[in-house]
């Protein structure tokens, strides 16, 4: 009898453009990332463009140097379900330290607060809007 074989498999290439946009985004050559990871910059250049798999230990390294987020890259089906501005929102909130944070914090607690305490418009001549003839 056999078994059921999950035959999904990361594609790495989206997750290589991450590896480069976040790199690029903090000044970093290849070079530099590989030497932080122990690699040559040959096998940053492979992961980033050619969607090659590093090594697991080499992975973590990444994407824990440039704050990347794997969810979106192994669970692809649960990120299409939040919109973009969330997913984009959620991104910038994960490139935040505390302080930071701690400001969109209270901004959004300001939001909801305010949110909650809005009066609701009165339309003040609900006979023009409803086309009642007026005498």
């Amino acid at each position: 009898m056999r078994m059921y074989q999950d035959t999904r498999r990361l594609d790495f290439h989206a997750l290589g453009r991450e590896i480069k946009r976040k790199r690029e985004a903090k000044g970093w050559t290849q070079e530099y990332l590989a030497q932080l990871v122990d690699r040559t910059p040959r096998s940053i250049m492979y992961f980033e463009n050619r969607g090659q798999h590093p090594s697991l230990n080499t992975f973590y390294q990444i994407v824990t140097l440039l704050d990347i987020s794997v969810d979106q890259f192994f669970y692809p089906d649960r990120q299409n379900s939040e919109s973009d501005c969330r997913q984009h929102i959620d991104r910038l909130l994960n490139s935040m330290d505390e302080k930071e944070l701690t400001v969109m914090e209270a901004t959004a607690e300001g939001l909801q607060k305010a949110r909650e305490t809005e009066v609701p418009e009165y339309d003040m001549y609900p006979e023009f809007w409803t086309h009642k003839k007026l005498n």
